[in-house]
């Protein structure tokens, strides 16, 4: 007899999801009642507060060009990828190096749905989903090592996940346990939401999402530089992720937003 067809994973449509609200600040439509009302609700105390997912994404694009390129790095494991949307890591570092090869983990099942329909691979490299959770870096590594050659140099992307783990020392363990298992000459980039630019609109935000049952530790720029200690930190260091690396324009400097970010490389 036939096995049962799988049942996907039910999608949790009472609280907001990170990745959801996010898509709805960057203008996506893959998100539900409940984000769209957690994330207006956002907006009336931190007004201007979808620059910051919108820096954060073009940091991104900016990071994985840097990697693929100047950097030559040819593999990468994105963790807490988000819901698809423009100029994704594989997108991005397969049109610098087509024969990229790109792990994505996120554990939030309209995630994996749309990125195993969305998201396709040049052929000369490859790109791969795992439903995983950031906790489990060991399960994380065992399903990547599908794809990735652990002998080559890797990027480690991490943008926006840590925050989901409050306890310092647990996010300290569980990012080194990752970086331990990559070869020298391996990166870390990395993002995460402070309260530092805004504080007063920052901490109000933190109130909202208490109320709402959102979890998100916002840490300082100096905790977060604490996350490449034992690397070497690429200039310009820890800074906002407007600020890293931006390119020109005539515009002058970008404002800071509250996410700051840095990329590493492990010697």
């Amino acid at each position: 007899m036939d096995d049962p067809p799988v049942q996907p994973p039910e999608i949790d449509t009472t609280v907001p999801h990170q990745a959801r609200v996010w898509n709805y600040f960057i203008g996506g439509k893959d998100n539900y009642p409940v984000d769209r009302v957690f994330a207006e609700n956002i907006l009336q105390v931190y007004p201007g507060f979808e620059e910051v997912p919108r820096h954060a994404r073009v940091f991104l694009g900016r990071a994985v060009r840097f990697l693929a390129g100047e950097a030559g790095i040819r593999q990468f494991l994105d963790i807490g990828t988000g819901l698809p949307t423009h100029d994704n890591t594989h997108e991005v570092a397969q049109r610098v190096a087509p024969d990229s090869r790109i792990v994505y983990v996120d554990n939030d099942p309209l995630v994996l749905a749309h990125a195993r329909a969305l998201l396709t691979s040049t052929r000369e490299g490859a790109c791969d989903y795992i439903d995983a959770d950031a906790r489990d870096p060991a399960g994380i590594l065992r399903g990547a090592a599908a794809t990735l050659d652990f002998t080559q140099p890797v990027a480690l992307m991490i943008l926006g996940v840590l925050g989901t783990i409050s306890d310092d020392g647990e996010a300290h363990a569980i990012l080194r346990e990752l970086l331990d298992a990559l070869p020298p000459g391996s990166y870390l980039a990395l993002e995460d939401g402070t309260k530092t630019v805004r504080p007063d609109a920052a901490a109000e935000a933190e109130r909202v999402r208490d109320e709402s049952g959102y979890d998100y530790e916002l840490r300082t720029p100096e905790r977060i530089a604490r996350f490449f200690d034992g690397l070497e930190l690429l200039e310009p260091g820890v800074v906002s992720v407007s600020r890293w690396r931006p390119e020109p324009n005539p515009f002058g400097e970008a404002p800071e937003v509250d996410a700051f970010c840095g990329v590493a490389r492990k010697p």
